[in-house]
């Protein structure tokens, strides 16, 4: 999936992750992870996280930076020829609450579209409360599947026009 680096108001600065942003962007989910009480799993969902470049070659993780420090990830992955999972958005606490969120989520919703996706969807927890208010406010509808990754209990889909 092809990402040009961008600049959002105040500086900060989205772009695609590398293997060597690895350390970073695994210190950003997992204390976002424990800070909500859920289980950082290295050997199935959060592998992606050491191996970037290759989990990632058919879809895209980028990172969010602040004055050269990455402060956030977020990503997309194709689950077939329709459909894209929105994916690994987590933040730094010093940069939530300022819209970036919804800024990101519409920028991820814009390069879907682009590459002839219809549908995204995303797994989450229900502690993320935040989050799910956010995809909520963006159009994302719950949906009763059973989810793949263990630590998620909530699964949204957003029919994209």
């Amino acid at each position: 999936m092809n990402f040009q680096t961008q600049v959002l108001a105040d500086d900060y600065t989205l772009r695609k992750a590398t293997d060597e942003d690895g350390e970073h962007i695994r210190s950003i989910v997992f204390s976002s992870l424990e800070e909500y009480g859920l289980k950082v799993n290295t050997c199935s969902t959060d592998r992606d996280l050491f191996e970037i470049n290759a989990f990632y070659k058919e879809g895209l993780l980028g990172v969010i930076e602040f004055e050269n420090e990455i402060k956030g990830c977020f990503g997309l992955m194709p689950v077939s020829d329709h459909s894209v999972e929105l994916r690994k958005m987590y933040f730094d606490p010093s940069i939530r609450g300022k819209g970036l969120g919804r800024k990101v989520v519409h920028i991820l919703i814009d390069l879907a579209k682009q590459n002839g996706y219809n549908k995204m969807e995303l797994e989450t927890a229900s502690v993320l409360k935040e989050a799910i208010g956010l995809y909520e406010s963006i159009g994302f509808k719950p949906v009763s599947l059973e989810n793949a990754t263990p630590r998620c209990d909530q699964y949204f889909e957003l029919e994209l026009k």
